[in-house]
């Protein structure tokens, strides 16, 4: 009698990542688990990307769109994903090989489980010279990793959720998941280690300070907006 696995959706958005995309990519390819489908959403790059990604051939699926935002492009990879499960995974962070399969076995054991996170551990790029590392702080402990690259989530939930809000700028994935929490999704963190984030020049948290402050007041006060109108009701 044959065993059917879960089919899982790997999402990747990318915009000019070609310093990176291959080493992400790599990282999926590696995952101890299978069925997967890899889906790689590129949000309008101007550089290499799109060469590099395409070098993979059959192995995943490759879409591009005009730059619309990080939320837009995962959106848009949702849409066209068949997976039981969701996991994401941004293009310069690293998965564990086992990393899907230490979530899906969770999921199977706790079929209340709607979300399952892990520990990530933070890295700097290997082209970083010792001074531009003096600049960007990297503490390498483990730590509880609610980021897009630590996640994977039943299908069901996440469009019970809603899909990412394109209104924010740098605060998209925060945004999600404080609906989530609202929700009350079942979510589980292990203390498992499951991704690694990559600390470069260009992460959205040092490039756009300014615009993820201002995004994490204003989701803050939509949330606070939503809760006083369901107490109202």
């Amino acid at each position: 009698m044959s065993i059917s696995f879960p089919l899982i959706s790997v999402i990747i958005p990318v915009y000019n990542g070609d310093r990176y995309i291959a080493e992400a990519i790599n990282s999926v390819i590696n995952q101890n688990y299978q069925p997967l489908e890899i889906i790689v959403m590129d949000d309008g790059s101007t550089d290499k990307t799109a060469e590099i990604v395409n070098s993979f051939g059959s192995v995943l699926r490759y879409f591009y769109q005009a730059n619309s935002g990080t939320a837009a492009a995962r959106n848009y990879a949702i849409s066209k994903a068949k997976g039981d499960y969701f996991a994401f995974l941004d293009a310069d962070d690293l998965w564990l090989e086992n990393k899907l399969k230490i979530q899906l076995e969770i999921f199977i054991n706790n079929p209340e489980v709607e979300l399952v996170f892990g520990q990530v551990q933070q890295f700097y790029s290997p082209e970083l010279d010792e001074i531009t590392k003096q600049k960007i702080y990297c503490n390498q402990e483990l730590m509880t990793g609610y980021i897009p690259s630590a996640m994977m989530v039943k299908r069901d939930a996440f469009f019970r959720v809603g899909e990412f809000d394109t209104q924010w700028k740098a605060a998209e994935f925060p945004n999600w998941y404080i609906r989530a929490s609202e929700l009350k999704l079942n979510i589980i963190n292990p203390p498992l280690l499951v991704a690694k984030r990559r600390l470069h020049k260009m992460n959205k948290g040092i490039q756009q300070r300014d615009d993820s402050r201002l995004d994490y007041v204003r989701m803050l006060k939509a949330s606070l907006d939503r809760r006083r109108t369901e107490k109202t009701n």
